[in-house]
């Protein structure tokens, strides 16, 4: 299918182009850092920053929340969450 936007920069104010269930790790990072996280199902998500500092946010269904994390903790995440890049 044609696309005439192929050759626009993608930066972070742009559409996402991709995205991916995240599968919550207490080890790994993130395979690719997101732009966003879409919230598909409502609980709790626990997010580790550049820093290495871990925040739990209470989520909706349907958020979209404008963060971008190195990794989903899972212990504690109860929320399911689609990253956007």
């Amino acid at each position: 299918m044609p696309d005439p936007f192929d050759t626009d920069y993608v930066n972070l104010t742009s559409p996402a182009v991709a995205h991916y269930v995240i599968a919550p790790s207490d080890s790994s990072d993130l395979p690719v850092r997101p732009r966003a996280l879409y919230v598909n199902a409502a609980g709790t998500a626990v997010l580790r920053d550049n820093d290495g500092e871990e925040i739990s946010y209470e989520v909706a269904a349907g958020a979209v929340l404008s963060l971008r994390p190195v990794r989903v903790m899972a212990t504690g995440t109860t929320a399911q969450l689609i990253g956007w890049y």
